[in-house]
């Protein structure tokens, strides 16, 4: 199943995102749904699967429940409005998981064989990239660095944490990047990654029920200037050079990765040397089955 979080004139609500509808089920069984981590809370309570907990929920009382249009939520009509799906604790990125982007920061950074060490090595890279309030939703601005001279969108598969550090499901996420910050010196991927708006999610929550464990996805991306597309490119999960799995027990390993945390799993798209976000322009990121995730970009 897809969930989504949105607003309405009734407050924030959660959907289940079918074709054009979305199934509100924030007050399903009872006591108010008010997050993804409660609906996976209420789900383990009774036994079951998430998918599964809404499903009987659903054909018991799906007559009862209201329904809206996944297209009116998106363009914000009739004072509808999609939300940034989970609002994560904390949120980390995987480095140097697809060829594409080994190839791409040996060329930025000028360092010859560091990449390949990253990439061929058993332990990956995993580093700390946002809180909650460095995030963003669903047609929210992004950041970008005003000491940046290249900006970039990275287009990337995350996976969300349960209360046992295990996968709940899946979303779409832009890990926005200081790509020549970074490739001044390595150590400063810090202030490349980490910064205000450096973190869009959304625009749903695929499950893991659903995608299954190790997701084999399209992933596309692009961005639009004046009207115009500037970039374009696509790659597929099942180009990663490491496993979801691998990546997740590496990040939790002696590490208390707090329930409802998001984890980027690294990118396969990167845009031309000469290529650089600039205010105004507007990234869409599209993940087979999950959706596409679109927003405008601010110069900070």
């Amino acid at each position: 199943m897809r969930i989504i979080r949105f607003s309405s004139p009734y407050g924030n609500r959660i959907g289940v995102w079918v074709n054009d509808e979305v199934i509100d089920v924030t007050e399903i069984c009872g006591s108010p749904i008010q997050s993804f981590l409660d609906l996976a809370s209420k789900a383990s309570e009774a036994g079951k699967s998430i998918d599964g907990f809404l499903k009987d929920l659903i054909e018991r009382r799906g007559k009862e429940l209201p329904t809206y249009s996944y297209g009116k939520i998106e363009r914000c009509e009739d004072n509808l409005r999609l939300l940034i799906p989970i609002v994560p604790p904390e949120v980390w990125g995987c480095g140097v998981t697809y060829r594409r982007s080994r190839e791409a920061r040996e060329r930025e950074t000028g360092v010859k064989g560091l990449y390949d060490l990253v990439y061929d090595a058993i332990r990956p890279e995993i580093f700390f990239k946002a809180t909650a309030h460095r995030c963003v939703g669903p047609g929210e601005e992004i950041g970008i660095r005003g000491d940046s001279k290249r900006s970039i969108p990275e287009a990337e598969l995350a996976f969300i944490l349960g209360f046992n550090q295990e996968i709940l499901g899946f979303t779409a996420g832009n890990d926005v990047s200081s790509s020549d910050i970074e490739g001044e010196n390595p150590l400063y991927l810090p202030q490349a990654k980490i910064f205000d708006r450096c973190c869009a999610l959304g625009p749903s929550i695929l499950t893991v029920d659903e995608a299954g464990k190790e997701p084999k996805l399209r992933i596309e991306c692009r961005v639009f200037r004046s009207g115009n597309t500037v970039f374009e490119g696509s790659t597929s999960t099942s180009e990663m050079r490491r496993s979801i799995e691998e990546l997740r027990s590496y990040l939790c390993r002696y590490n208390p990765v707090p329930p409802g945390s998001v984890c980027l799993t690294g990118t396969g798209i990167i845009p031309p040397e000469d290529f650089s976000l600039r205010d105004g322009d507007i990234v869409e990121i599209t993940i087979e089955k999950i959706g596409t995730l679109r927003n405008p970009v601010r110069r900070l």
